[in-house]
């Protein structure tokens, strides 16, 4: 292709949606199809990967580094909990973390991840620090999969105003045979495969040049050993923790606990307002009054099908409505959040006022007439 059209392309390039858009969607695509459940940022930089992944429901461990402490704090809000997230804690738990530090440097705490990913980070790397990586990554940290993205050269020339590095903090910058051969000679000597792929698509016509960013995915060959992971436990810490958040989680008791105690009270109060309404139809025809045997049967309609025992009726008795633990348990949200019977008598126990012989959930028939 001659100058003319090159310099054409020059002008009209453009991604949509931006390039680094791509690259985190690429990291979200891999967590969806590997389902990592501790994945590690390295470069974290301003922490926006580390809040799209924080909404991928396989993770429970997020941890972010970086060299520059500032960048992180003025952005580490953005992983804290929000209100909604009290109200309505997940069942999966999450904690995330961000550590200042260089990784050039070896730090236990980033042991135990079975995802890193390395976006846009290799190429701010002096080179002592370049040679450095591969052991502290690889060797040491030795996750399962590792996403290493870098500027490709050969695409510079599409962009007008590059003259030699697309950013000034950029150490290097690599052609695709240099990244590659750097990625498969690491692999080899860590015992993992990589396979190459990118984001950024070139112009029609210049297809040559490849991606705009050029990614490496590392997936370790064999799993990591007792002995080798015993070998590094003794490694003293060097990274400063700048963050750390807890999400609440229905793992937690505590959380668990007024999850139920609200759905319990919930479906209560909801069959409750059923059966009250039978009654009253009820009221004002003495034939069917004196049939009228308020059962599950009045909320099969209502609630789908639901197999019922003759000891889950609710029913009513001087001013109190009593509705069976078994029947409210049998609701499928309940059953999900105990998981049993018991578990459920355990979490409401002192917290909702049950029948004498603890098997039913009272309710007062005058609060139902208040609120009418």
């Amino acid at each position: 292709m001659d100058k003319n059209s090159q310099e054409e392309f020059t002008q009209i390039i453009k991604f949509e949606p931006p390039l680094y858009k791509q690259r985190y969607q690429f990291v979200k695509d891999l967590v969806e199809k590997y389902k990592p459940k501790k994945v590690a940022d390295l470069g974290c930089a301003d922490c926006s990967l580390l809040w799209m992944l924080k909404f991928c429901s396989s993770i429970e461990v997020l941890a972010g580094l970086d060299i520059c402490a500032n960048v992180m704090k003025e952005n580490m809000h953005i992983l804290s909990p929000l209100p909604l997230d009290y109200l309505q804690p997940s069942e999966r738990s999450l904690t995330v973390t961000l550590h200042h530090g260089s990784v050039a440097h070896k730090d236990p705490c980033m042991l135990g991840f079975d995802l890193v990913t390395c976006i846009e980070l290799i190429e701010h790397l002096e080179e002592a620090e370049l040679k450095k990586f591969p052991e502290v990554v690889f060797g040491f940290m030795a996750p399962s999969i590792v996403v290493i993205s870098t500027p490709n050269s050969e695409f510079n020339p599409l962009f007008p105003r590059v003259v030699l590095f697309r950013h000034p903090d950029h150490k290097f910058e690599w052609s695709q045979a240099q990244f590659q051969s750097w990625a498969l000679e690491t692999a080899r000597y860590y015992d993992y495969s990589v396979e190459f792929t990118g984001v950024g698509h070139p112009p029609t016509g210049m297809e040559k040049v490849g991606f705009c960013t050029q990614i490496g995915v590392f997936v370790r060959k064999y799993p990591q050993t007792g002995a080798s992971v015993q070998s590094e436990k003794h490694t003293e810490a060097v990274y400063k923790t700048v963050f750390k958040a807890v999400y609440p989680s229905l793992k937690d008791e505590k959380y668990l606990q007024n999850a139920v105690i609200g759905e319990v009270m919930f479906t209560a109060q909801i069959i409750k307002h059923r059966l009250m309404s039978k009654r009253e139809e009820c009221e004002d025809d003495p034939e069917r009054k004196s049939k009228f045997q308020p059962s599950m049967d009045c909320f099969t309609d209502y609630f789908g099908k639901l197999v019922v025992e003759k000891n889950m009726e609710p029913f009513v008795s001087g001013n109190e409505v009593y509705i069976p633990l078994k029947t409210i348990f049998s609701f499928p949200k309940v059953n999900r959040l105990c998981g049993s019977l018991e578990k459920l008598c355990k979490l409401i126990a002192g917290k909702v006022t049950l029948s004498s012989d603890g098997c039913a959930v009272m309710l007062n028939i005058e609060h139902e007439n208040e609120e009418n």
